[in-house]
């Protein structure tokens, strides 16, 4: 096992005690393109302390033999990762990543609404109704979604949002 992944999951719906579970993958069949990942473990919290206390019921020889830990943004796991496995490269997981992405595009864009149009997006705004289809992978855009983005595009008004 080279490549592990860590991730918190909201475990259950209830307003007293933690709700929250970290969840430990191994990721390793991933990064070698050799299969699917599997789960190693799921541990109640959701804290610093959780991943500093897993690796520590491992042998010493498997947490040297981790190459990376891929993660969200939480910093309790970036602290917790550089002190349980020094070696290791800290890495942001692709649906974070994209996520990131996402909301930064989310956010140019309603930021290009507000100083155009002095309101919120409306139905009949371009920068509205294209919302759900700037988030849509360029691979598989129907006909009608480029027709939309052309229509969107062509003004210069909308410039920053298509640099985004």
């Amino acid at each position: 096992m080279r490549v592990i992944g860590v991730d918190e999951h909201l475990w259950r719906y209830a307003r007293l005690g933690d709700k929250y579970v970290t969840v430990i993958i191994d990721l390793t069949p991933v990064a070698d393109t050799t299969g699917t990942s599997r789960p190693l473990d799921i541990v109640p919290g959701r804290c610093k302390q959780v991943l500093k206390a897993w690796p520590a019921q491992r042998p010493p020889a498997w947490s040297k033999g981790i190459e990376a830990v891929a993660m969200d943004s939480f910093a309790g796991f970036k602290t917790s990762t550089t002190g349980e496995f020094p070696q290791a490269v800290a890495v942001m997981d692709p649906f974070h990543v994209v996520r990131l992405a996402g909301d930064a595009l989310d956010q140019c864009r309603r930021r290009v609404q507000q100083q155009l149009h002095e309101h919120r997006g409306r139905s009949g705004d371009p920068l509205y109704s294209c919302r759900h289809t700037l988030h849509t992978g360029i691979g598989i855009l129907t006909d009608r979604q480029w027709a939309r983005f052309r229509r969107l595009f062509d003004s210069h008004a909308y410039v920053d949002v298509e640099v985004a």
